[in-house]
């Protein structure tokens, strides 16, 4: 499915079909299920075209936006854990940083070490309660889908103040979508096939399954149910593949950043990172894609440009 300023759509060969709804939000339109199988049974030879329209997040907000951390074997061993050993840990972003596939991001001033992370993100189709157990066999019931995220992130503000909220919530660092793709208990069961992918201006610096996720869908939902409920058009990112701009520093060096002053480590950090040749810059153009030819399941592409804003000398 598909959103645009006009309404909902499904998409079919290249065109739009409209769903018939009244629904203005993802938790109104996924109760229309009527409305969206009406649509996906009648595909409109004159629809638009896809490549002519703008599409929105298929995630409306306000809603729930919430984070996996450190999910991935390879993301671990890039940020020196143990993926074996690593926590299970979760983190909240502003719901105001959800934007569309091909919004521009938008780099605040004062940010210096802006990152990427292609996420698969999991929209809840049923209210989960605090307290809630999610079985692998319950996850059709309570995921009515999948979209592709891109968790962006100001790794100075992050790092420095260990703080993931303001870091991760700025306007545009939640790109969403194009497509909230809606699965079936079989689908939903072979996630681990589906692939993500990332590039910057046409390099690949993502590339991984789902097979390499460390806490599964299932599993995550437990244990964010222990305290937190979901409600649906929620949406939880579950974690990013290895490749992202940052890295862990060597062995040896981060004995020695142990013993130094808080606020030299991190000046001493951030001076060997402002050579790493992979965080973002102005004009850049980030591509994400999620996909399991196989299945012949295609989450679409985002594409979006990174807009630093630099502060004029006075």
């Amino acid at each position: 499915m598909a959103r645009t300023e006009d309404g909902w759509w499904v998409e079919n060969d290249g065109r739009l079909t409209r769903i018939r709804t009244a629904a203005t939000t993802t938790r109104e339109l996924l109760a229309d299920r009527s409305a969206i199988d009406k649509a996906a049974g009648a595909s409109d030879p004159e629809g638009p075209l896809l490549v002519n329209t703008g599409l929105l997040s298929p995630v409306t907000t306000p809603a729930r936006v919430v984070a996996q951390m450190v999910n991935y074997r390879s993301h671990a061993h890039d940020s020196g854990f143990d993926p074996d050993a690593v926590p299970p840990a979760f983190f909240r972003k502003a719901s105001g940083s959800v934007c569309g596939p091909t919004d521009d991001i938008r780099c605040p001033d004062h940010v210096g070490f802006l990152d990427y992370e292609v996420e698969l993100g999991l929209v809840i189709g049923r209210r989960i309660e605090v307290g809630s157990a999610v079985a692998e066999d319950d996850l059709a019931e309570v995921v009515a889908g999948i979209v592709i995220t891109n968790d962006v992130s100001a790794r100075d503000i992050q790092l420095t103040r260990t703080q993931f909220y303001e870091s991760k919530s700025y306007p545009t660092f939640t790109p969403v979508g194009p497509f909230l793709t809606l699965l079936d208990g079989a689908e939903l069961s072979a996630l681990e096939r589906l692939r993500l992918t990332l590039s910057v201006n046409g390099e690949v610096r993502q590339n991984s399954t789902v097979a390499d996720m460390i806490v599964k869908p299932a599993r995550a939902l437990t244990l964010l149910a222990r305290f937190q409920a979901l409600d649906p058009g929620d949406l939880l990112l579950t974690g990013t593949p290895g490749g992202t701009a940052l890295k862990a520093p060597r062995p040896l060096v981060e004995k020695i950043g142990a013993l130094l002053p808080p606020a030299v480590k991190w000046r001493a950090f951030f001076k060997r990172q402002a050579g790493a040749p992979h965080y973002l810059k102005d004009g850049d153009v980030v591509a994400t894609t999620i996909t399991d030819p196989v299945r012949g399941i295609d989450l679409g592409r985002q594409s979006n440009i990174v807009r630093k804003h630099v502060r004029a000398a006075l």
